[in-house]
Order: structure tokens, then sequence, then C-alpha cells
């Protein structure tokens, strides 16, 4: 009987684990392109960015998501409003678990959802010299 123990099946379990991930994150990215392919083809970012707005009847605020649609050289692909909706939902339902309340960016080719930093000037220009600016 050997005393001592190998940690070698625990790091396999975790390669599969891994491997799985990788795969369905591949499957769903590849089922999101084909998506916005149909919906408004040429798409290859997706640009959200919340805006308040007051509930029915004022009864308080509520979030909603602007989005903007670009092909790969940045310009803006012309989509219908309905279109628009249909993008805002399949990334909602898509990622649930996102901070919609933030400005996001999706890249279709890699299908990273990533939150946009604030644009700032430069500090040496000496421009944003505000602290409730930053």
């Amino acid at each position: 009987m050997n005393p001592q123990t190998t940690r070698r099946p625990l790091r396999g379990a975790l390669a599969i684990y891994g491997a799985r991930s990788a795969r369905r994150d591949m499957q769903r990215t590849a089922v999101i392109g084909r998506q916005l392919d149909q919906i408004a083809p040429s798409v290859a970012t997706v640009r959200t960015v919340p805006v308040m707005t007051d509930g029915l009847g004022g009864s308080g605020r509520r979030y909603t998501a602007w989005v903007a649609l670009d092909n790969a050289l940045g310009q803006p692909v012309t989509a219908d409003r309905t279109a628009h909706r249909a993008v805002r939902q399949l990334l909602l339902s898509a990622f649930p678990g996102a901070d919609w309340s933030r400005p996001q960016t999706y890249d279709v080719t890699t299908g990273q959802l990533a939150i946009l930093q604030p644009l700032t000037a430069p500090a040496g220009l000496g421009i944003d010299t505000a602290e409730a600016a930053r």
C-alpha cells in the first residue's frame, strides 16, 4: 500500500471541466453571432448605454439600454427600432448576470462582453482638474 497520494486526478478533472466550459462559451458565441447576423447583418460590435427613464405614470425610475450597432470598420449599421430591441433582448438573455446599469460593449467575433471605461483627458493636459469629474 502506497501512503502517498497524488493530485493528478484532480488536475485532470479540472482540465476536463475547463475544456467543457470553453466549448460552451464557443457554442454560445456562435449562436449569438448567428442570431445577430439574422437580426442585423454585418454587425461586429454592439454597444449598450443605460438610460434612466420615468416609470409608467411617474411611479419611479427604471433603466433601459440604448443599443448602437457597428460593423467591423466601426461604422454604424442601419437597423430599425425592432432590430435594436431584438439585439438588446438577445444580450440580456445571453448575459443575465451582467451589470446593465453601466455601459457595455459586446464583440461578436470574440464573444466578450466588457464594461466600457469612461473617457478622460490625459493628466498632462491639465484639463480634468476637478475631483468630482473623475
